[in-house]
Protein backbone atom coordinates (compact mmCIF):
# COMPACT_ATOMS: atom_id res chain seq x y z
CA UNK A 1 0.00 0.00 0.00
CA UNK A 2 1.32 3.43 -1.25
CA UNK A 3 0.13 6.66 0.76
CA UNK A 4 -0.40 9.35 -1.59
CA UNK A 5 -2.99 12.24 -2.50
CA UNK A 6 -5.35 11.07 -5.08
CA UNK A 7 -7.66 12.98 -7.00
CA UNK A 8 -11.24 11.74 -8.63
CA UNK A 9 -12.82 14.29 -10.87
CA UNK A 10 -15.77 14.51 -13.31
CA UNK A 11 -17.06 17.23 -15.55
CA UNK A 12 -20.17 19.36 -14.75
CA UNK A 13 -22.94 19.53 -17.22
CA UNK A 14 -20.83 17.92 -19.72
CA UNK A 15 -23.80 15.67 -20.97
CA UNK A 16 -26.40 18.75 -22.18
CA UNK A 17 -23.79 20.40 -24.68
CA UNK A 18 -24.80 19.98 -28.10
CA UNK A 19 -21.00 19.04 -28.96
CA UNK A 20 -19.79 16.55 -26.30
CA UNK A 21 -17.12 15.27 -29.23
CA UNK A 22 -15.28 19.00 -28.60
CA UNK A 23 -15.65 18.70 -25.11
CA UNK A 24 -13.93 15.06 -24.91
CA UNK A 25 -11.07 16.32 -26.95
CA UNK A 26 -10.50 19.31 -24.83
CA UNK A 27 -10.94 17.48 -22.11
CA UNK A 28 -8.14 14.49 -23.01
CA UNK A 29 -6.20 17.10 -24.39
CA UNK A 30 -6.09 19.24 -20.73
CA UNK A 31 -5.44 16.04 -18.92
CA UNK A 32 -2.27 15.21 -21.13
CA UNK A 33 -0.77 19.08 -20.39
CA UNK A 34 -1.71 18.17 -16.81
CA UNK A 35 0.74 15.02 -16.50
CA UNK A 36 3.41 16.39 -19.04
CA UNK A 37 3.58 19.33 -16.73
CA UNK A 38 3.35 17.88 -13.22
CA UNK A 39 4.60 14.68 -13.58
CA UNK A 40 1.92 12.81 -10.99
CA UNK A 41 3.04 9.65 -9.24
CA UNK A 42 -0.26 8.17 -10.90
CA UNK A 43 -1.18 9.57 -14.02
CA UNK A 44 -4.78 10.94 -14.69
CA UNK A 45 -7.11 8.76 -16.88
CA UNK A 46 -9.81 9.34 -18.19
CA UNK A 47 -12.10 6.45 -16.75
CA UNK A 48 -15.66 5.69 -17.12
CA UNK A 49 -17.96 8.35 -19.02
CA UNK A 50 -16.77 11.77 -17.87
CA UNK A 51 -14.80 11.15 -14.70
CA UNK A 52 -10.75 11.04 -14.65
CA UNK A 53 -8.85 9.68 -11.50
CA UNK A 54 -4.72 10.24 -10.45
CA UNK A 55 -2.32 10.61 -7.61
CA UNK A 56 0.08 13.17 -6.66
CA UNK A 57 2.97 13.24 -4.12
CA UNK A 58 1.59 16.15 -2.61
CA UNK A 59 -1.86 17.18 -1.71
CA UNK A 60 -0.45 20.78 -2.29
CA UNK A 61 0.49 19.52 -5.87
CA UNK A 62 -2.83 17.81 -6.24
CA UNK A 63 -4.70 21.20 -5.32
CA UNK A 64 -2.77 22.81 -8.04
CA UNK A 65 -2.78 20.36 -10.94
CA UNK A 66 -6.43 20.19 -10.63
CA UNK A 67 -6.85 24.19 -9.89
CA UNK A 68 -5.05 24.55 -13.69
CA UNK A 69 -6.77 21.34 -15.32
CA UNK A 70 -10.28 23.31 -14.31
CA UNK A 71 -8.84 26.65 -15.45
CA UNK A 72 -8.40 25.01 -19.24
CA UNK A 73 -11.58 23.26 -19.55
CA UNK A 74 -12.90 26.56 -18.21
CA UNK A 75 -14.22 28.12 -21.63
CA UNK A 76 -15.86 25.09 -22.79
CA UNK A 77 -17.05 22.83 -19.18
CA UNK A 78 -17.21 23.03 -15.66
CA UNK A 79 -14.90 20.71 -13.38
CA UNK A 80 -15.44 19.31 -10.06
CA UNK A 81 -12.87 17.76 -7.85
CA UNK A 82 -12.58 15.49 -4.67
CA UNK A 83 -9.02 15.14 -3.07
CA UNK A 84 -7.80 12.52 -0.65
CA UNK A 85 -4.87 11.62 1.37
CA UNK A 86 -4.33 7.84 2.07
CA UNK A 87 -2.89 4.53 1.02
CA UNK A 88 -4.02 2.87 -2.01
CA UNK A 89 -2.82 0.17 -3.97
CA UNK A 90 -3.15 -1.50 -7.49
CA UNK A 91 -5.32 -4.69 -7.61
CA UNK A 92 -4.75 -5.15 -11.61
CA UNK A 93 -2.57 -3.27 -14.01
CA UNK A 94 -4.13 -4.37 -17.43
CA UNK A 95 -6.62 -2.88 -17.20
CA UNK A 96 -5.78 -1.11 -14.40
CA UNK A 97 -7.95 -1.01 -11.22
CA UNK A 98 -7.23 0.40 -7.48
CA UNK A 99 -8.27 -0.06 -4.31
CA UNK A 100 -7.93 1.63 -0.64
CA UNK A 101 -8.89 4.17 1.50
CA UNK A 102 -7.23 7.15 -0.54
CA UNK A 103 -9.77 6.43 -3.34
CA UNK A 104 -12.96 5.54 -0.75
CA UNK A 105 -12.15 8.93 0.32
CA UNK A 106 -11.54 10.36 -2.85
CA UNK A 107 -15.12 9.29 -3.69
CA UNK A 108 -16.55 10.93 -0.50
CA UNK A 109 -14.55 14.32 -1.11
CA UNK A 110 -16.08 14.83 -4.46
CA UNK A 111 -19.75 13.86 -3.24
CA UNK A 112 -19.46 16.49 -0.71
CA UNK A 113 -17.95 19.19 -3.94
CA UNK A 114 -21.22 17.87 -5.20
CA UNK A 115 -23.47 18.42 -2.16
CA UNK A 116 -21.83 21.94 -1.26
CA UNK A 117 -22.61 22.84 -5.25
CA UNK A 118 -26.45 21.79 -4.60
CA UNK A 119 -26.91 24.60 -2.15
CA UNK A 120 -27.47 28.20 -2.63
CA UNK A 121 -24.87 28.98 -0.32
CA UNK A 122 -21.92 27.32 -1.41
CA UNK A 123 -22.82 27.07 -5.11
CA UNK A 124 -19.70 28.16 -6.60
CA UNK A 125 -17.65 24.99 -4.32
CA UNK A 126 -16.02 22.76 -7.14
CA UNK A 127 -13.48 20.97 -4.95
CA UNK A 128 -13.12 19.20 -1.65
CA UNK A 129 -10.52 17.64 0.21
CA UNK A 130 -11.38 14.70 2.64
CA UNK A 131 -8.33 12.76 4.16
CA UNK A 132 -8.56 8.88 4.72
CA UNK A 133 -9.38 7.85 8.19
CA UNK A 134 -6.03 7.19 10.19
CA UNK A 135 -3.65 8.30 7.38
CA UNK A 136 -2.40 11.59 9.27
CA UNK A 137 -2.07 14.02 6.10
CA UNK A 138 -2.76 17.75 6.72
CA UNK A 139 -5.67 20.02 8.03
CA UNK A 140 -8.97 19.36 5.81
CA UNK A 141 -10.74 21.94 7.88
CA UNK A 142 -8.25 24.90 6.82
CA UNK A 143 -7.48 23.29 3.55
CA UNK A 144 -11.47 23.55 2.62
CA UNK A 145 -11.55 27.20 3.99
CA UNK A 146 -9.11 28.09 1.46
CA UNK A 147 -10.31 26.27 -1.18
CA UNK A 148 -14.20 27.17 -0.59
CA UNK A 149 -12.82 30.92 -1.07
CA UNK A 150 -10.43 30.38 -3.47
CA UNK A 151 -13.46 28.84 -5.75
CA UNK A 152 -15.96 31.54 -4.83
CA UNK A 153 -13.30 34.44 -5.79
CA UNK A 154 -12.56 32.03 -8.99
CA UNK A 155 -16.71 31.98 -10.15
CA UNK A 156 -16.43 35.65 -10.20
CA UNK A 157 -14.20 36.41 -12.94
CA UNK A 158 -15.50 36.24 -16.91
CA UNK A 159 -13.56 35.06 -19.06
CA UNK A 160 -10.83 37.41 -19.69
CA UNK A 161 -10.00 37.22 -16.33
CA UNK A 162 -9.39 34.08 -16.38
CA UNK A 163 -7.14 34.01 -19.12
CA UNK A 164 -5.42 36.72 -16.91
CA UNK A 165 -5.11 34.03 -14.20
CA UNK A 166 -4.06 31.47 -16.49
CA UNK A 167 -1.19 33.73 -17.57
CA UNK A 168 0.50 34.80 -14.22
CA UNK A 169 -0.09 31.11 -12.71
CA UNK A 170 2.57 30.48 -15.76
CA UNK A 171 4.42 33.31 -15.03
CA UNK A 172 3.42 35.84 -17.86
CA UNK A 173 4.48 39.08 -17.21
CA UNK A 174 1.56 41.30 -17.09
CA UNK A 175 2.77 42.74 -20.06
CA UNK A 176 2.97 39.81 -22.12
CA UNK A 177 -0.76 38.80 -20.67
CA UNK A 178 -1.82 41.87 -22.21
CA UNK A 179 -0.14 41.94 -25.83
CA UNK A 180 -1.73 38.17 -26.00
CA UNK A 181 -5.14 39.54 -25.02
CA UNK A 182 -4.66 42.50 -27.36
CA UNK A 183 -5.61 44.78 -24.42
CA UNK A 184 -4.00 47.41 -22.85
CA UNK A 185 -1.35 46.87 -19.54
CA UNK A 186 -3.47 49.14 -17.46
CA UNK A 187 -6.59 47.16 -18.62
CA UNK A 188 -4.81 43.72 -16.80
CA UNK A 189 -3.56 46.00 -13.68
CA UNK A 190 -7.16 46.88 -13.27
CA UNK A 191 -8.63 43.30 -13.78
CA UNK A 192 -5.92 41.97 -10.99
CA UNK A 193 -7.05 44.48 -8.49
CA UNK A 194 -10.97 44.47 -8.93
CA UNK A 195 -11.13 40.60 -9.41
CA UNK A 196 -8.67 39.61 -6.33
CA UNK A 197 -6.60 37.40 -9.30
CA UNK A 198 -3.19 38.43 -7.05
CA UNK A 199 -5.19 37.00 -3.76
CA UNK A 200 -6.26 33.78 -5.97
CA UNK A 201 -2.97 33.46 -6.90
CA UNK A 202 -1.01 33.91 -3.82
CA UNK A 203 -3.85 31.27 -2.32
CA UNK A 204 -1.99 28.66 -5.16
CA UNK A 205 1.58 29.50 -3.84
CA UNK A 206 0.47 28.55 -0.30
CA UNK A 207 -1.79 25.72 -1.32
CA UNK A 208 0.74 24.41 -3.67
CA UNK A 209 3.47 24.52 -0.55
CA UNK A 210 1.25 21.75 1.46
CA UNK A 211 3.05 18.41 2.20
Amino acid sequence: METVATVIGDLVGSRTTSDRAKVHEVFADAVEEVNRQWRPVDPLRITVGDEYQGAFETVGAAIQATFRLRIALDPVVGVRHGISWGATRVLRDDPRVEDGPGWWSARAAIERAEEAENKAASRSVRTWYQPAEEAGGPDPAAINAALVARDELFHRLDRSSVSVLSGMLSGMSQKAIAAELDITPSAVSQRIRRDGIAVIVRADELLGDIG
